[in-house]
């Protein structure tokens, strides 16, 4: 395959890692990227390196991409008295490479005709978001790749609804390409072959996030929307000292039940199971790396023969979020890239189409 150049909408924790996943996977060149407040562009490829520094948030970066305390030979480097950055001055106008611009995304849109494909690492804070996004480039006549890592399963069914214009404009589209729904969704997928009739999926993940809120804000409020008594609404609206107050209410540490995880409806369109045959759970340590508990997908079934029986796969606990999440979206990028070229265009579940390695 040919170079793919593309972008990643977003530099929350799931962007910025996304880009300096990309850095060790072949082929890819991230040339452009968007926050709320700007935009880098550069058709040659970015320096990843400086603008990680940049949206990590801290000015005194160490030119490497990690702000944290890295080591020499055994010995300590410290980062230097740089202060954490907020509000308009935080992100991608911090970097050499970015520009203030109005509408972040309107910019990224109007370079797409030089972008194989585009990566929305957005928080989807409401409902349509990410399908409106979607909407921009289409109506922008972009012909290319769109993957987002979404977790809602309503969201599935806005994007369904705009297939028609999608397909029409060239774009490929992959939904919920992360971990779960994604690289999970997946496995159940491949675990499910041993049966003829699956009677239950149960998807139980942990993750273990040492850097805490402060550099996982999207993902973290999200995931708080999911609790009893919390919906999307309200947690977006929620400030951040009323997230803190949760966290520190579960130690920490916060359990979730009957997720609404897109599993369930991608799982169904590709014929593996019924939507409600499908649960989602998960453990969150906001305060250490370690995962709570192991990451699990468990598939019960009946096969041709008559035996009931269950298949489970599971991830190794030092596989980290990043990981989990960002290896798998450039994979589904990388093979939606290769259905694009192709030219078969639409809406596809990680279900329906295998991640390039």
């Amino acid at each position: 395959m040919d170079t793919i150049e593309f972008a990643v909408l977003g530099t929350g924790g799931i962007g910025r890692r996304t880009l300096e996943v990309s850095t060790q996977k072949d082929e890819l060149t991230p040339v452009a990227a968007c926050d709320r407040h700007g935009v880098a562009l550069d058709p040659d490829g970015l320096d990843v390196e400086e603008l990680l520094d940049a949206t990590e948030g801290n000015i005194a970066g160490d030119g490497t991409g990690d702000t944290d305390a890295r080591t020499d030979g055994g010995a300590a480097v410290e980062r230097g008295d740089g202060v954490k950055q907020h509000g308009a001055d935080a992100g991608i106008v911090a970097s050499t490479q970015g520009q203030r611009v109005a509408d972040p995304i309107g910019e990224i849109v109007d370079a797409s005709d030089r972008l194989d494909a585009v990566l929305l690492a957005l928080p989807n804070l409401e409902h349509d978001f990410i399908p409106r996004v979607a909407e921009r480039f289409a109506d922008a006549g972009y012909e290319g790749v769109l993957v987002d890592v979404l977790k809602r399963s309503r969201v599935i069914g806005m994007l369904d609804d705009r297939e028609e214009q999608l397909v029409d404009a060239g774009i490929t589209f992959v939904c919920g390409a992360g971990a779960t729904p994604g690289f999970l969704t997946g496995a159940a997928a491949l675990a499910a072959q041993s049966f003829v009739e699956v009677e239950s999926v149960d998807i139980r993940w942990g993750v273990g996030l040492k850097s805490g809120y402060e550099d996982n804000r999207g993902t973290v409020r999200e995931d708080i929307a999911h609790l009893d008594g919390y919906d999307m609404e309200t947690a977006r609206e929620m400030s951040e000292a009323e997230i803190e107050a949760v966290i520190d209410e579960h130690d920490g540490v916060i359990e979730f039940e009957d997720m609404e995880h897109a599993d369930d409806v991608l799982l169904e369109r590709a014929g593996i199971c019924d939507a409600e045959d499908v649960t989602v759970g998960g453990v969150l340590d906001v305060r250490n790396d370690e995962k709570p508990v192991t990451t699990t997908v468990t598939v019960t079934g009946r096969t041709f023969d008559g035996e009931r029986a269950t298949n489970t796969f599971e991830l190794g606990d030092e596989t980290s979020m990043a990981a989990n999440v960002n290896g798998p979206a450039l994979g589904y990028l990388k093979a939606a890239v290769r259905q694009n070229r192709a030219g078969d265009y639409g809406v596809f579940g990680p279900a329906e189409l295998m991640p390039g390695f």
